[in-house]
């Protein structure tokens, strides 16, 4: 499976990556008040994006995770992310220049990290 990192290279494909990467953490930013301290963007077979990102979660969410509400913080994600999912489409489409067909978002507490997976139109 070709697989393509967003370090790699400062153009081209890679720097779209990139764009993709700080697109990302700019919307987590701004829609959570606070973003990832790091983002690593992906693209397998030409057809899958996977972004990466570390240290996700906010003060409130912390707390929450740390009195066992992790199923809380979640769901919470989970349906905020949908809330937010053409904006997180848009960010993918506009540095790639294809149309992303789907979204998902999943979280993961142990490290606390997120995955953005999108599925583009073939080019």
């Amino acid at each position: 499976m070709e697989q393509q990192s967003a370090q790699d290279a400062s153009s081209g494909p890679n720097n779209a990556l990139q764009v993709i990467s700080n697109g990302l953490v700019h919307l987590m930013s701004e829609s959570y008040g606070r973003g990832p301290t790091k983002a690593k963007t992906y693209i397998l077979d030409d057809t899958y994006v996977c972004c990466i990102m570390h240290e996700i979660f906010t003060t409130a969410e912390q707390t929450l995770i740390e009195a066992g509400e992790n199923d809380l913080v979640r769901r919470t994600r989970i349906a905020f992310q949908t809330a937010l999912a053409d904006d997180f489409k848009a960010v993918v489409e506009d540095a790639l220049g294809r149309r992303v067909l789907t979204y998902q978002s999943q979280i993961v507490f142990d490290p606390p990290a997120s995955f953005e997976f999108f599925i583009l139109e073939e080019a």
